[in-house]
């Protein structure tokens, strides 16, 4: 083992996109429960996790650390577990990253691909690919800053165009340890189909370099994310929206209704117990809670594909305390004949 999670993994790597609102330490908890498969893809019986990406100027504010701490929150089953950082700061990004590293993480990825207004307002995320130099900058500090625990940028094709080549080789001139791409320019967002067949284009371009490339966009399971490494050569497939509801993607597994429904009771109880007003909450993150609106993103998703889904989903979307919702459910599960 070399300590470089990049060069440990063997390939292909399959990792779960970091989602904000989604991807928080409670899903990502359920997922590493129910989806390890027996096997282990990519040398793991789970996906590789990411946190949510985290401003490292707000890390570095006295106030803001406080709260932000909460998003870098792991516990053991979520190991290994990158984190994600975002900044336009150099020097921010090296602060960071020389704390970050200090918290357990077996890497630090650059956000350079969020299309968030507010987040390219300060010159962060998809915005850097506009500005290839800063962006250079960035991942040098990150490294400086992380001294062993290696550096890797998740972006986007390009901006308002196609510029894998000038982005690409931009980007390795800085060496990370690896790049994924989603295959989307900005001006894209995701209303587009993903270019994968564009994937390989990176993938020519780092031969050589020691630099791993992975794919991401559009990906529903393992099976097209292997047929996708076939096609393409990556060296991985990062998987976002498919995990929605589906903690056993990963296992390769359909779980019946009943399952679906229990483990979104398990769900939303470990979210009120972490995130809600309480002693959990308390001690592990100074009293800074989230909002329980946040979960509803997650009955409309473990919710569906079942007869009388349409209607308990309604029923779930309208309950504001985590009794009623489990209460619902479990009446549900009570009447219901699947």
């Amino acid at each position: 083992m070399t300590g470089n999670i990049w060069h440990d993994l063997p390939k292909p790597i399959f990792s779960l996109a970091p989602m904000a609102d989604v991807t928080d330490t409670v899903f990502r908890q359920i997922i590493a429960k129910y989806g390890r498969s027996s096997a282990g893809q990519g040398g793991l019986t789970r996906p590789l996790f990411y946190t949510e990406f985290v401003s490292a100027d707000g890390l570095m504010h006295p106030v803001g650390q406080k709260k932000l701490l909460r998003e870098l929150y792991f516990t053991p089953p979520e190991q290994p577990i990158i984190a994600q950082l975002f900044t336009s700061n150099p020097n921010k990004m090296y602060e960071a990253t020389a704390l970050v590293a200090k918290m357990g993480f077996a890497g630090i990825d650059i956000n350079m691909g969020c299309p968030d207004q507010g987040i390219e307002k300060q010159g962060c995320g998809a915005d850097l690919i506009r500005h290839p130099e800063l962006a250079q900058e960035l991942i040098m500090a990150a490294k400086e800053g992380a001294g062993s625990i290696p550096v890797s940028v998740k972006t986007r094709i390009g901006y308002n165009r196609v510029e894998l080549e000038t982005w690409t080789t931009k980007l390795l001139e800085a060496k990370p340890a690896s790049i994924t791409f989603h295959l989307r320019t900005r001006k894209e967002m995701s209303k587009v189909a993903a270019h994968w067949e564009l994937a390989e284009i990176p993938v020519k371009i780092a031969q050589g370099s020691g630099v791993l490339i992975l794919g991401n966009g559009d990906v529903k399971d393992l099976t097209e994310a292997r047929a996708r490494v076939a096609q393409s050569g990556v060296d991985g497939v990062m998987l976002g929206r498919a995990i929605y509801g589906n903690p056993w993607l990963f296992a390769e597994r359909i779980p019946t209704p009943v399952e679906k429904l229990n483990v979104l009771i398990e769900h939303t109880k470990l979210f009120a117990d972490f995130y809600l007003e309480g002693e959990t909450n308390q001690k592990l993150f100074n009293g800074h809670t989230k909002s329980f609106a946040i979960m509803k993103k997650h009955f409309k998703a473990y919710v569906d594909g079942f007869a009388g889904a349409p209607e308990l989903r309604l029923r779930l979307m309208a309950k504001d305390k985590v009794e009623a919702v489990v209460s619902e459910i479990q009446n549900f599960l009570a009447t219901t004949q699947f």
